[in-house]
């Protein structure tokens, strides 16, 4: 069996709900679990130290990229599987993308939208046919949903753009999509 490697974007900070910082936790066991690979940005804090942590605990094989810059800042897990240090966070992101087979995006801020938006304007450009799944928490991007919804609605986009995203509300919906996925 080929390994499946799992792209999650995340924050570098937990956020205020309990819950984000849960799922996290979740989502990195039941990558170990199923025999995938997680792929991440390689820090040891916020939710991405929590899905990363998960993962090695459950005996998973992580796969984390890191740019220079961010070292300190986000804490570089250097006991990974696999740990890359790139020279930006373009190539953080471009070699985070080419080593996976799905994407994930669970809460963050500003990076994880920056994270998110360039693996959507990729698929809706026919680059990739990977999944993109939005782990909506407690409604945490129901705001995005309804500002692609919107974008569609004013011209800006076919409607298709919705049909390359998977939003779910749990790890279970999350495990069925991307099981799907991998046949």
């Amino acid at each position: 069996m080929t390994e499946h490697s799992i792209c999650v974007f995340c924050g570098s900070r937990s956020g205020r709900d309990p819950a984000f910082q849960a799922t996290a936790t979740a989502l990195g066991r039941a990558i170990a679990g199923n025999g995938w690979r997680l792929v991440y940005g390689a820090g040891d804090v916020g939710l991405m130290g929590a899905v990363a942590n998960a993962c090695q605990d459950a005996g998973g094989t992580t796969f984390g990229v890191i740019p220079t810059h961010l070292l300190r800042l986000e804490v570089g897990k250097t006991d990974l599987s696999r740990f890359i240090v790139t020279e930006n966070m373009h190539e953080r992101k471009k070699v985070m993308f080419m080593n996976c087979d799905a994407i994930v995006v669970l809460p963050g801020g500003a990076g994880s939208l920056d994270e998110f938006f360039e693996v959507l304007t990729w698929r809706q450009l026919g680059l990739h046919r990977k999944p993109i799944l939005l782990m909506n928490i407690n409604g945490f991007w129901s705001p995005l949903v309804d500002l692609l919804d919107h974008v569609i609605d004013q011209g800006f986009a076919e409607p298709s753009l919705r049909d390359y995203i998977h939003v779910v509300e749990d790890l279970d919906q999350a495990q069925t999509v991307l099981a799907r996925a991998f046949g």
